[in-house]
């Protein structure tokens, strides 16, 4: 937790920002796995409640009246069973007063204060509900369907909450350096354990008690796979076997949670083959070519596009690809190499407020979204960049069997595509390079003082020790 002024003055500007009405800020309740009893661990708060009123027990709720300037944390207090399963915790009272909150009420006056509002005719300030049981609370609360209730959020503050999150405050950036370094043990242990005959499932398994113990959680699940080519390949059982690719896609969450979120692509063996460092090379001048470009000013779209053109070049000197570069980015057809977008937001979510929608969050009135176009449609971060926006870096090449067969079949951007060698490296995998950025007042830096080696010569004498 910061400061309480922090929370007060984040109260204070969202005021400012949305300008009347009633603001409700959902915190998360325990979430079952299995049965009522066996919650997930850790409990999870919700990020724009953790945001403006800092604290981390469930079943809590803020509110705050801009017209009457009263806050209030709603919320019952625990009663003696629960301290005997999980030992006493501050009063509601008591955890108010820690972040400046002057008012507490029991959770049955979260209706009254609904009614009240709704009876003058005073606006109701919601974000976007992604949980079922919030969902049915404000059903029962202002009596508007789950179905409907997207569609009547408040817009207002949605758009103050995201101008607000997207600008790290120094404090903010401290602990992303915190997550970023603990991403750096995460990773530099799965690059010590990679060898052939290591199964997947115990190089993930160590990638993530090392983020436990540190104090910390994983940002998201673990992504560690001999088939990089897919994107979201969990760790399997299967054993890692000598010349093949093991992808690691991971990162950290603090105590206080801010994220990391790096991606490194380890040769089984200890050494990429030629074909493997070929590709392997062209996905470092990608990444390193962004952290060029990326400054105040510049659109993330236009940094990821520069990536697609420098990277059908390359693979034109490979013979992967042919034709005029501008054109094949154009019709799209470097996304058979990269069906995703170069980065994301990041901050107190590794996909940072995704959940108030990425359509506002990475875009805005200039720049819009390409959902039409196969892999741009799939770019999380368009918009013009600023100081004090945290990004990821992250392009990738990856040969999808099912996604050459299908292209080849169609007849898909053949123009621009040699889908006679692409036939060679189904077996090849996939490659991302992944670090996460601050956009600083003439350009941008890495964040965290370790670099997690990435360069094939680094990496392969880092394994080698």
């Amino acid at each position: 937790m910061f400061s309480k002024e922090t929370y007060i003055n984040r109260r204070a500007r969202l005021k400012e920002l949305v300008g009347d009405g009633v603001i409700i800020l959902f915190g998360n309740n325990e979430s079952p796995c299995n049965y009522p009893g066996n919650a997930y661990y850790p409990f999870r708060q919700d990020s724009t409640f953790l945001y403006y009123f800092g604290q981390q027990r469930d079943g809590l709720v803020g509110v705050i009246d801009i017209d009457n300037n009263r806050e209030t944390l709603i919320g019952d207090d625990i009663d003696i069973e629960d301290i005997v399963w999980f030992g006493s915790v501050d009063a509601v009272a008591h955890l108010a007063a820690q972040v400046g909150v002057a008012h507490s009420a029991p959770m049955a006056q979260l209706q009254v204060i609904c009614d009240e509002a709704r009876r003058q005719g005073r606006t109701i300030h919601y974000l976007p509900p992604y949980r079922h049981d919030t969902m049915i609370q404000l059903m029962d609360l202002l009596g508007i369907h789950p179905r409907d209730q997207r569609a009547a959020v408040s817009h207002r503050l949605r758009m103050a909450v995201i101008e607000m999150r997207s600008v790290k405050e120094p404090q903010e950036i401290e602990e992303l350096e915190r997550a970023a370094h603990i991403g750096y043990m995460m990773h530099t242990t799965a690059m010590r354990l990679v060898k052939p005959g290591v199964t997947e499932k115990y190089i993930g398994g160590q990638v993530d008690g090392i983020a436990h113990s540190l104090g910390a959680h994983e940002s998201f699940a673990t992504i560690f796979s001999q088939h990089g080519e897919i994107m979201h390949g969990n760790p399997s059982m299967a054993v890692l076997e000598a010349g093949r690719l093991a992808l690691c896609d991971a990162g950290a969450e603090t105590v206080n949670n801010y994220c990391s979120d790096h991606t490194r692509t380890m040769p089984v063996s200890g050494r990429y083959s030629q074909r493997q460092r070929d590709i392997y090379d062209i996905v470092v001048e990608c990444h390193d070519h962004a952290l060029a470009v990326a400054k105040p000013g510049v659109k993330y779209m236009d940094v990821h596009l520069s990536v697609c053109r420098l990277m059908t070049e390359r693979l034109k000197e490979l013979g992967l690809m042919r034709g005029d570069v501008d054109e094949a980015v154009a019709a799209g057809a470097h996304a058979m190499f990269l069906p995703h977008g170069l980065g994301h937001m990041m901050g107190m979510d590794v996909h940072d407020m995704e959940g108030l929608e990425q359509i506002y969050v990475g875009f805005d009135d200039e720049t819009r979204p390409n959902l039409e176009q196969f892999g741009t449609n799939c770019l999380r971060m368009g918009r013009r960049l600023q100081e004090g926006f945290v990004v990821t870096d992250e392009p990738g090449i990856y040969f999808i069997p099912a996604l050459i067969d299908d292209w080849r079949a169609s007849g898909h951007c053949a123009e621009w595509l040699n889908f006679d060698l692409l036939e060679t490296y189904k077996d090849f995998g996939g490659i991302r390079i992944e670090d996460d950025i601050l956009i600083t007042a003439d350009g941008c830096r890495f964040l965290g003082e370790e670099r997690i080696p990435y360069h094939a010569a680094d990496v392969e004498a880092f394994m080698a020790q």
